[in-house]
């Protein structure tokens, strides 16, 4: 079985993210209980009991090599303002690093939304898979009905790759359904390009 990713600390111009652990529970149970609209495609934990269970489900994860879960802290307010991970690593080339990553399971507070905080986050993510990590690809999945996520995504710079049917779980129902993933994706190759934009934006980025 391969070995847990290392946690690091990622500090931008507008994000901290801190490698998740159960210090983060009430900051993060604050930030999620801040007005919840757009929460309607995305399951994001609505009381301290529940998000403390997310909280040690990913610390679980963590441990068996499946994610690498940060806390989102804004550096404008000192706040944490949500979570987010990489996830489902490949391993192709015989190294301890995964050769292929997601960026996922993203979810920001209501204040720290349209802000420069998302932006500066992929810049800092991506900036240590393809940099430190040097994978080879960067998955960035959403709800395939999502399109505000899906918006973001595409101003990122990365590539739709398709749509994976009955792929995931739907966060917006009673019980377990599937839902359809939209799979975009960036390249090492195309990483320079996409940096540039993303440094640009998180400049201009309030």
């Amino acid at each position: 079985m391969p070995a847990p990713l290392s946690p690091v600390t990622l500090v931008g111009r507008h994000v901290r993210l801190e490698p998740l652990s159960l210090d983060h529970v009430d900051g993060l149970t604050e930030a999620a209980t801040q007005d919840r609209d757009t929460y309607d495609l995305t399951w994001v934990p609505a009381d301290r009991d529940a998000m403390h269970d997310y909280v040690e489900e990913l610390l679980d994860d963590h441990r068996r090599a499946r994610v690498l879960p940060f806390a989102q802290r804004s550096l404008e307010t000192g706040r944490l303002v949500g979570c987010t991970r990489y996830l489902d690593p490949h391993w192709w080339r015989g190294r301890d690093e995964p050769d292929e990553i997601e960026i996922g399971g993203t979810w920001l507070a209501s204040g720290a939304q349209r802000t420069g905080v998302n932006s500066d986050a992929k810049l800092q993510l991506l900036g240590h898979a393809f940099e430190r990590l040097d994978v080879w690809r960067v998955a960035i999945c959403t709800d395939a009905r999502n399109a505000r996520s899906r918006t973001a995504i595409e101003r990122i710079g990365a590539t739709l790759e398709g749509v994976l049917r009955n792929h995931r779980l739907r966060a917006d129902t009673g019980g377990p359904a599937p839902r359809d993933t939209a799979v975009y994706s960036i390249i090492a190759d195309e990483w320079p390009a996409v940096r540039t934009a993303l440094e640009r934006r998180v400049a201009a980025s309030p």
